[in-house]
């Protein structure tokens, strides 16, 4: 059974920082395109950064210097360190492998102003 499990979402005022974090069971991790999307309220969802197995990533241009993914292939763990946050930012945050169309549960991240 696959399993995408976020944690690390939560409250931040503007300027602040959070990491997600994402464990994953039942896919081969080391193998596997992850990525974060997002979802803000009213939106569509959006990708916010991939990680290829090989340590390529990919961002879309609005997180680009402000956002980096990161792997540990050991732990199978999906990390993405959000810094200067702002209330644009605000939405719900999901782990997935998205060839295979993986989801975790997602995070809310809440950026205050």
């Amino acid at each position: 059974q696959v399993q995408l499990v976020e944690s690390g979402g939560g409250l931040v005022q503007a300027g602040g920082s959070l990491r997600l974090s994402c464990t994953a069971s039942g896919i081969p991790f080391n193998i596997t395109t992850m990525a974060w999307y997002r979802q803000a309220p009213g939106k569509v969802r959006e990708m916010v950064a991939t990680s290829v197995s090989l340590g390529i990533s990919n961002y879309a241009d609005s997180v680009k210097g402000r956002f980096t993914i990161s792997r540990d292939n050991n732990k199978d763990t999906l990390s993405l360190q959000m810094n200067d946050l702002k209330p644009e930012h605000t939405a719900v945050y999901y782990c997935a492998a998205p060839a295979q169309n993986y989801w975790g549960q997602g995070t809310q991240v809440t950026v205050s102003s």
